[in-house]
């Protein structure tokens, strides 16, 4: 059989799914690029097809012998359905993710990452990757942040998207105070915090929500007074600030390492 073309009903209708409006409204995204694709393989009922071209489906013979039967492209088609400069030939049409905030937490998680208003796909998605390598029990978009579907979320998010449990909270207060109901104390990462990161390990042992705010301006100040403690990570040199995706490594891995001794 030859592989479909750009043409084919089922790649134009996949490509549709760049916005962000058809996403939602189908709760479906593309995943790009073999980690992505073996992500979401390994969570039960996510992957709906898979499109690959013939030689990416000889290169990753072992993750198309994991999954449903695989459906060939052309190289056109599949760079079509790829947002990525130089496209790895693997492309996973999959099932939304997201679960309810309630059911997130009920969970009894002990550390949890809580985006606020994060904008930057890519940043969005490093938090996530870094929530997961430090062991985060879930992570929750609030407010207006950036689409947790975006192919530019996912990609940076290399995989970590499918390993630990989302949500999506439009209210950022209620999710905050949904992490203090669940017995969380809530740790805003706050420049001007009266904590300090590293002088704070009796604190950091509790099951934690870390609160981060948005890239440009942080985190308001009405949110960041529902948190339980605004914690600060000192800095030694020149440099303004950190990177969200820089500072959020840091607070959960400070988590991490108190939770874990």
């Amino acid at each position: 059989m030859l592989p479909l073309t750009s043409g084919n009903t089922r790649v134009k209708e996949s490509r549709k799914l760049s916005r962000r409006s058809v996403r939602a409204e189908r709760r479906l995204f593309l995943a790009d690029g073999p980690k992505a694709v073996e992500g979401a393989l390994a969570l039960p009922g996510c992957v709906v097809e898979v499109y690959a071209t013939p030689a990416a489906a000889e290169q990753y013979a072992a993750l198309a012998a994991a999954g449903p039967a695989w459906t060939l492209v052309d190289d056109r088609a599949l760079a079509s359905l790829s947002d990525s400069v130089t496209p790895a030939g693997v492309v996973a049409l999959c099932r939304f993710v997201d679960r309810p905030l309630a059911h997130v937490l009920d969970r009894a998680p002990r550390l949890v990452a809580i985006c606020a208003d994060v904008r930057d796909p890519g940043n969005a998605g490093t938090v996530v990757r870094c929530a997961d390598a430090a062991g985060a029990d879930a992570v929750v978009f609030a407010g207006q942040s950036v689409d947790a579907y975006n192919p530019k979320t996912v990609r940076a998010s290399v995989g970590s998207l499918f390993h630990l449990p989302l949500a999506v909270e439009p209210d950022p207060a209620a999710a905050v105070r949904a992490a203090q109901d669940a017995g969380l104390t809530v740790l805003a990462a706050d420049g001007a915090g009266e904590v300090e990161l590293y002088e704070s390990d009796e604190l950091l042992a509790r099951p934690t929500a870390w609160l981060f705010g948005n890239e440009a301006w942080g985190l308001p100040p009405e949110l960041a007074e529902l948190a339980d403690h605004r914690v600060r990570i000192p800095i030694h040199g020149r440099a303004e600030s950190l990177n969200l995706s820089t500072a959020a490594a840091l607070c959960l891995y400070a988590s991490a390492r108190e939770q874990r001794r």
